[in-house]
């Protein structure tokens, strides 16, 4: 018995020592045209309302972080490596009505950059430079 309660006391101190991988992606998106939009866009994220970060936390979403330059947005978001993107963005939509209720009134205001898709608006900004100061 006291091989089984060392043995589990291991485990338990391996598992809490181990560390996640996390992964960045990076997206980008316009803001639609003109200065109201932009505005309206951006005072919603001086208060992001509680249930959709109950629901970034929920589907696992570590961090999120977002840039802009004039209408164009860059968002930075930490996730468990492996992560499957959209079963997370369903999962945050599932935790709470307010979620998608978030990202369709979001939606209204983007639009793809230049090259993406009909109906797209975020489109993931893939690394082609590394640099790093060792």
């Amino acid at each position: 018995m006291r091989w089984m309660i060392v043995l589990f006391s291991v485990i338990v101190f391996a598992a809490c020592g181990t560390k996640e991988r996390l992964v960045e992606k990076v997206f980008v998106v316009n803001i639609v045209p003109g200065a109201d939009s932009l505005r309206q866009y951006l005072q919603y994220h001086e208060s992001v309302w509680p249930e959709v970060e109950q629901g970034f936390r929920k589907a696992g979403y570590r961090q999120i972080r977002m840039f802009r330059s004039q209408h164009t947005l860059v968002m930075a978001i930490s996730v468990p490596e492996g992560a499957d993107l959209g079963e997370m963005g369903k999962k945050a939509e599932a935790s709470d009505p307010r979620c998608a209720e978030w990202n369709r009134l979001m939606a209204g205001y983007q639009r793809g950059v230049e090259g993406s898709l009909p109906g797209q608006t975020w489109t993931e900004a893939l690394p082609f430079y590394d640099f790093e100061n060792k």
